[in-house]
């Protein structure tokens, strides 16, 4: 097996966690190399909602700390991100709009209301009718709706171009239709990457980023962090009348939609253990048009320009895995679920602070991928 020439870093995978940490990495001044099988991941068919609070549940605490803090990273990232690629990563900051269609949401609400105002977070409380002022889209039946001004969206197809070519002009080398096997190993420290075929990309440090793939990849089975896909179908439609439906996301209880500013929009998204079943079916698309025409009837009339469905990969506790392995040299960056791009800033510099022989910071240790290391020793 022939060894290429040794790198500080190997990523595998080019999306946009994958990315992320690579871009930052190259920053850092280290030779880096990305690995990218060209495989679809998560984030092609992403929305990209930056709502750390709304996609969090109320007992998933750590991952609400996490997201608030790659959401306080994020105007920064992607003005930066814009400066060094020259593109446009579709950074849109008009804020979310939380809707209820009934009194039994409208109730949880009320809640969510009271979960945002103990973090701090600035959210007012809407009448029907002053969220129809906002939102002139809005169905007349709406019960209640909360205005959440510091939620923003990126589009992520256009950030991970820009992310590929930030990283590139910074000097990293992006090997793309390129399909990683495994880890090669030796005397118990990683030692590069493993292609299909056999040939080797020596690096003195590896960073697993590969979403569902990740489980695929051959290493020591004590090393490895549990992932698994979760299916989620999302539409793309367009209004031929171009933008206007609406300006902000709209979140109801079972759907989401997210415009892009151009008479696109995104409506979004199934949460379903398929295994890795990637067919949309029309009981899916069904559910989500039925859903948000309660809340935005004109969702009727728009264009269906595409029909997705991608596999989020989830760990069995719900955290990502974002740092040191269990073997000297592995590092991972998986197991975002549904949150990958909005916590692409916040991970990118822990895996780049981790690189460089920087400890993590306390608010960071939920996400340690020795966790599940740790868990097997003890079972």
């Amino acid at each position: 097996m022939a060894a290429a020439q040794e790198h500080d870093v190997a990523v595998i995978g080019g999306g946009a966690i994958g990315l992320a940490c690579a871009w930052r990495a190259v920053q850092r001044g280290l030779r880096t190399v990305v690995v990218d099988s060209g495989e679809p991941g998560a984030w092609q068919v992403a929305a990209g909602m930056l709502a750390p609070v709304a996609e969090a549940d109320f007992g998933e605490r750590a991952l609400l700390e996490l997201g608030l803090e790659s959401a306080r990273r994020f105007e920064a990232f992607a003005a930066g991100l814009a400066q060094a690629s020259g593109r446009d990563p579709g950074h849109r900051r008009e804020g979310t709009l939380v809707v209820a269609r009934d009194g039994d949401e409208a109730e949880a609400l009320e809640r969510l209301l009271a979960f945002h105002r103990a973090l701090g977070s600035a959210v007012e409380r809407l009448r029907p009718s002053q969220a129809r002022r906002v939102e002139p889209g809005l169905a007349p039946t709406i019960r209640l709706a909360l205005a959440v001004d510091g939620d923003h969206s990126i589009d992520p197809r256009r950030m991970v171009a820009a992310l590929a070519e930030a990283f590139e002009r910074g000097g990293g080398e992006l090997r793309p239709s390129t399909r990683a096997s495994g880890l090669s190993v030796e005397g118990g420290r990683v030692t590069g990457v493993v292609l299909d075929g056999g040939e080797a990309i020596s690096a003195r440090q590896v960073v697993v980023a590969a979403g569902v793939g990740s489980a695929a990849l051959a290493m020591p089975e004590a090393a490895r962090v549990p992932v698994r896909p979760v299916k989620g179908q999302v539409l793309r439609l367009r209004d031929p009348g171009g933008p206007g439906l609406v300006t902000r996301t709209i979140r109801g209880e079972r759907a989401y939609l997210v415009p892009r500013g151009d008479g696109g929009y995104v409506l979004g998204a199934t949460m379903e253990e398929r295994g890795h079943d990637t067919a949309p079916t029309a009981g899916g698309v069904y559910e989500l048009i039925r859903d948000m025409s309660e809340v935005v009837p004109g969702v009727l009339e728009l264009d269906v320009s595409e029909l997705g469905a991608g596999l989020r990969p989830a760990t069995p506790d719900n955290l990502p895995a974002i740092g040191h392995g269990a073997l000297d040299g592995l590092l991972w960056a998986a197991g975002h679920h549904r949150n990958g791009v909005l916590l692409a800033p916040v991970t990118a510099d822990l895996v780049a602070a981790a690189l460089c022989g920087e400890p993590a910071p306390e608010w960071a240790a939920p996400a340690d991928p020795r966790r599940f290391a740790r868990a097997e020793a003890l079972a």
